[in-house]
């Protein structure tokens, strides 16, 4: 429960209230679980800092790679029920690394329930199956770079999900021609990228294939994204 010292930090024009007390990430964790909490826009625990982000998703740069991206992976894994994908709004936490965010896309797999390495938390009401974020190391972390989140995805968050234990990083910035796409494999120092080839490819270990991400355009101009596989 956040304590009652402090003023309310109110974020204009948003109106976004972040309310006294909430200067550790367990205090957070309780007001991200709140009527309270804002129910748009992204607010992370970043080690220490509270980052608010309203900027509105860029369609072609941001919200298209990630429902491509969050459709091959269903069909990887959310098919065959190895485990589950989520796309936007899922909270992940991880006290090891001080942070608490809700990344683009998220994967699940039935060995980090199973192997007590995440767990899925329950809503405050106890109901059966309802539950509000997962604490531990997911799987797979996505993020999609905007303008306002580059140093965020590419330095602060790399470090901590890392630190949290996720075994594989995907950084997707798809804000120019050139697209580039980073699977980052974790190792005892960080994470180092997966060697990409000439082609474009890199080998994810959680999908045991190669992987990369295209871009194309329709007649009518429409940007069409794809994740492709192979062995």
């Amino acid at each position: 429960m956040a304590r009652k010292h402090g003023p309310t930090i109110a974020l204009l024009p948003d109106d976004i209230e972040i309310p006294p007390g909430i200067d550790d990430l367990g205090r957070f964790r309780h007001w991200s679980q709140s009527a309270s909490f804002p129910p748009s826009g992204r607010i992370d625990w970043i080690a220490g800092r509270i980052e608010v982000d309203m900027s509105p998703e860029d369609l072609y740069t941001h919200g298209s790679p990630k429902t491509a991206i969050a459709t091959v992976l269903s069909q990887e894994i959310y098919v065959p029920r190895r485990g589950l994908v989520f796309i936007d709004a899922t909270r992940i936490s991880s006290p090891a690394a001080d942070l608490s965010a809700e990344p683009d896309v998220v994967v699940l797999l039935e060995d980090a329930l199973t192997s007590g390495r995440a767990r899925l938390v329950e809503k405050a009401s106890g109901e059966r199956d309802r539950f509000v974020e997962i604490e531990g190391a997911v799987d797979l972390v996505v993020e999609c770079v905007s303008d306002s989140s580059a140093a965020k995805d590419w330095t602060r968050l790399r470090e901590l999900y890392h630190r949290a234990g996720v075994p594989e990083y995907w950084v997707v910035d798809a804000r120019r021609d050139a697209i580039e796409f980073a699977v980052l494999l974790h190792h005892a120092g960080g994470y180092e990228p997966s060697r990409p080839l000439a082609d474009g490819f890199a080998r994810s270990a959680l999908l045991g294939r190669e992987v990369r991400l295209v871009r194309s355009r329709s007649a009518s101009g429409l940007v069409f994204y794809s994740l492709e596989l192979r062995p």
